[in-house]
């Protein structure tokens, strides 16, 4: 028993090491155990073991983690991509014990009660749990614990802890650990474990040991839910909230639905439905069951646990990552039948000041009206058909906007805040030519400007002309040459820019390359 006489209810934490790394190795053909490297901003953010063996961490930047292991393989970070390969992993591990909750891709949770009863043991089931994950060619560790986050942190060393010994387990871990499972803690909570470590708490035990007033009255509330979590407790703790009735969305799909892109469309929608009448209702969900029923009468369904409340964004994304695993899984899993309706149910809530909107940026009312209406065009056009930028790292104007479709992760292809040798000085140009016309540029006696081999203008600029007109050059700045790829043949090219003022007052931003000048922007 527990506290308030309440019966234990033991969780079962399934781990796979690395998914990120081991989806794109699966994405990309190749063994596991290649050495590889999954960026995002042109940063490590998972790799695999033998990555790690030959110097590569996370958080380095990609051109460091290829100086320290030549034959790495890097690939883009995609959360689509891991949850469509992680699919059939959860099914392993639901058909051997049913009721499995998705954490996020890469970790999954259960009741130990069911799959104790049904193996025998907790050692038993801990053994065919792995066993299931490794027939799908997975590797994967098992946890055992009173509560979830102690199952987590106990599926990272694959420990089976006994009843009552969750606190005693949790103390001498490194206070770094309330941080290290994104699916149980929120960003900031490294921020929360750095100020923890320079005020001299270095473990959880230690972390455990202060008050609880102490700790709400200087730390905040993601400190309580961690402090919680240090002492072996649930960082949410009960709360008799009931689920409102009405708030379980659904659509009836006619024709079926085969492709992913239009049951990502249809899941959108219900995201947006789903989450009116959580507002109405004053709660937010933190657990979310996604089910479905295809034409042959097939029942598919899958609960996503979220550590912080889901926003529209967030179910929407769930959503999709989960259609993709059921459409385009593996044969022997994949349903016959297009999907006849689909369904969002709230299993838990809670109230819906944990999830705030913005008042000044953030989620306002005037941002949400914006992003429902270009869902909505969306919904009309096409996926791709809507997209918004996001800053990234390059040289060119071009080069640092990544478009992104309107609800997917806003992730730049690479790192802003990296050097760029021979990046454009601001200000950006305020139009940017999707097809850079062709122009030419001559000198004083008539002879046309070039860049010579040591990156410098053959001549003094002095006319430009674009189609049938011209002007005058009154001034210019740089050039700004740029060698890129000139380890690749293929890929090699040599280009460099500059600021031209014409007469008139226009300024232009142009390129030269090897078929000669083109204008790739328009000053305001």
């Amino acid at each position: 028993m527990t506290r308030a006489g309440r019966p234990a209810s033991r969780v079962v934490a399934v781990w796979c090491p690395d998914w990120p790394a081991v989806a794109a190795a699966a994405a990309a053909g190749i063994p596991a155990t290649t050495p590889i490297a999954v960026v995002s901003a042109n940063r490590v953010v998972a790799c695999s073991e033998s990555a790690r063996a030959a110097g590569v961490v996370r958080g380095s930047v990609r051109r460091e983690a290829q100086g320290r292991c030549p034959e790495l393989h890097v690939a883009q970070n995609d959360p689509d991509r891991d949850a469509r390969l992680f699919e059939p992993v959860v099914a392993a591990v639901d058909a051997a014990a049913p009721g499995v909750e998705v954490l996020r891709p890469g970790l999954v949770v259960l009741a130990a009660r069911g799959v104790v009863r049904w193996f025998g043991s907790e050692e038993t089931a801990a053994e065919r749990l792995v066993d299931e994950v490794a027939s799908v060619g997975v590797e994967c560790q098992v946890g055992v614990a009173d509560e979830l986050s102690t199952a987590v942190l106990a599926a990272r060393r694959a420990a089976l802890v006994p009843s009552g010994g969750g606190p005693g387990f949790l103390a001498p871990l490194p206070i770094s650990q309330l941080s290290v499972e994104p699916a149980l803690a929120a960003p900031e909570r490294a921020e929360l474990v750095d100020l923890l470590r320079r005020l001299g708490v270095r473990t959880m035990g230690a972390f455990a040991a202060l008050s609880v007033s102490d700790v709400a009255s200087r730390f905040g509330a993601d400190a309580v839910a961690a402090h919680r979590s240090a002492r072996g407790l649930p960082e949410r703790p009960p709360s008799g909230r009931a689920v409102p009735p009405d708030l379980t969305v659904e659509h009836a799909c006619d024709p079926p639905v085969e492709r992913v892109d239009t049951a990502a469309f249809i899941g959108r929608m219900l995201a947006e439905l789903l989450h009116t009448r959580l507002a109405a209702a004053n709660v937010a969900c933190t657990r979310l069951l996604v089910s479905a029923r295809t034409g042959n009468g097939e029942e598919l369904a899958r609960t996503w646990r979220c550590a912080e409340p889901l926003t529209p964004e967030g179910t929407a994304d769930r959503v999709r990552w989960q259609l993709d695993g059921w459409l385009t899984g593996r044969s022997a899993d994949r349903p016959t039948a297009g999907v006849t309706l689909l369904r969002l149910e709230p299993v838990e809530v809670v109230a819906s000041g944990a999830l705030q909107l913005g008042l000044w940026g953030g989620v306002g009312d005037e941002d949400e009206r914006a992003r429902r209406a270009l869902v909505r065009v969306q919904g009309l056009l096409g996926g791709d058909a809507v997209r918004v930028g996001v800053l990234s790292g390059g040289r060119g104007p071009t080069e640092r906007i990544t478009l992104v479709p309107v609800g997917e992760e806003a992730v730049p292809s690479s790192d802003p805040d990296a050097p760029w040798p021979g990046r454009l000085p601001p200000p950006a140009p305020a139009m940017v030519m999707h097809v850079p016309p062709p122009i030419t540029v001559d000198d004083d006696v008539g002879q046309a400007v070039t860049i010579t081999e040591r990156g410098l203008l053959s001549g003094r600029p002095a006319q430009l002309r674009w189609g049938s007109r011209s002007w005058q050059v009154i001034g210019w700045a740089g050039p700004w040459p740029v060698d890129e790829y000139w380890w690749d043949p293929e890929a090699a090219h040599d280009i460099a820019r500059l600021q031209v003022l014409l007469d008139g007052g226009r300024a232009l931003l142009i390129v030269h390359r090897a078929d000669g000048w083109r204008v790739e922007g328009v000053y305001d």
